[in-house]
């Protein structure tokens, strides 16, 4: 064939060719598309699921990565069956890990740090959530609580031996108060509401979202002092460490599901306050404004380590605990797993 007739045939021929070409681009879209539709139900475990219970602040938005997980199918895709367990506290959670209530919890660095110096066998598994601003203290006027320093010889509700009395001991130190020179209350987390509004107490140290809820009750009536740039709440997921260490592939199974949620919950801030509001009956309008500073990622960090020691420190000093030593945090912390599932959110020196 000559080049003259080769060029005319190509000329006749290329809008067949450019329309096999998109007839076989589409046929490809629509296979991968196929494949990918019935390869997702072929990777879910062909057996029964199995069942870890996790017991959780519910209310508390650092459990977000928990609830998309399971809201979302991502504990199920990796064969987990995840029950959680609600709970008022992190505190409470940890208390129903210890009793042999639930396989894991979800809990603030405070409680583990009790942990340690109680020589309780727990371990964090990882870190799932950090923000600066979800703790802090809602006073009344009327009672005389307009800024911080006049927190000085009130009543103040607090759930002790948690992370709220940590962030409330480290507001009053900002003012150069003393624990003594105001009067601590003692009262279980779902108790503060009322004794603040029945007028028991003269200011409540809490966190979110009681904080809000307490002050859009007093209204005008309420001040509120938030321990930012005081307290940064570091959040994570713990279990006994007998369970832990037996449990290594179920526990790589749940990060992995964590790590999904994390990202969704950073991710699709939209789609993820819609789901969270859903999950405890609330409003993700109000959870709006203060989304942009929570860190959802699941990491072991150094500043976790150093947070325990600083902390363990404040209650040997408060004598808190009848310990005088402070112990090796790295024995309270589980490194294997996160670090087979997602080696660089490690970087805790060990």
């Amino acid at each position: 064939m000559s080049q003259m007739a080769l060029r005319r045939w190509i000329g006749r021929t290329r809008p067949a060719l450019l329309a096999g070409l998109v007839l076989l681009g589409a046929i490809g879209a629509l296979a991968v598309a196929y494949g990918w539709i019935q390869r997702t139900p072929a990777s879910l475990p062909a057996g029964p699921l199995e069942r870890v219970t996790i017991a959780t602040n519910t209310p508390y938005v650092g459990t977000c990565p928990v609830l998309a997980a399971r809201e979302n199918g991502y504990f199920s895709a990796e064969g987990i069956q995840a029950v959680v367990q609600p709970h008022s506290s992190g505190k409470a959670a940890m208390e129903a890990v210890l009793k042999g209530q639930a396989d894991l919890g979800t809990v603030a660095d405070i409680p583990v740090m009790f942990a340690g110096l109680s020589d309780d066998p727990v371990t964090v598994i990882a870190t799932i959530f950090k923000t600066e601003r979800d703790h802090g203290v809602v006073g009344r006027r009327d009672r005389g609580v307009l800024t911080p320093a006049s927190l000085k010889g009130k009543r103040i509700g607090v759930t002790l031996n948690t992370s709220g009395h940590f962030a409330l001991d480290a507001l009053l130190n900002r003012q150069k108060l003393a624990s003594t020179e105001v009067s601590m209350l003692n009262f279980p987390p779902e108790q503060l509401f009322n004794a603040l509004a029945h007028g028991d107490v003269d200011a409540v140290a809490t966190w979110e979202p009681t904080l809000g809820a307490l002050g859009t009750l007093l209204g005008s009536n309420g001040a509120s002092f938030y321990a930012q740039d005081i307290y940064e709440s570091l959040y994570n997921i713990a279990g006994m460490r007998r369970y832990v260490l037996a449990q290594p592939e179920t526990v790589k199974k749940v990060l992995r599901a964590l790590i999904r949620g994390a990202h969704f919950c950073a991710d699709s801030p939209d789609a993820a306050r819609t789901m969270f509001a859903a999950s405890v009956k609330g409003d993700p309008l109000a959870l709006k404004g203060a989304w942009p500073s929570y860190r959802f990622s699941v990491v072991l960090e150094q500043g976790l380590v150093l947070a325990l020691e600083d902390e363990a420190r404040w209650a040997i000093k408060n004598k808190l605990s009848t310990r005088a030593v402070i112990p090796n945090y790295l024995d309270y912390i589980y490194l294997d797993g996160l670090q087979s599932v997602a080696p660089a959110a490690v970087t805790i020196i060990h």
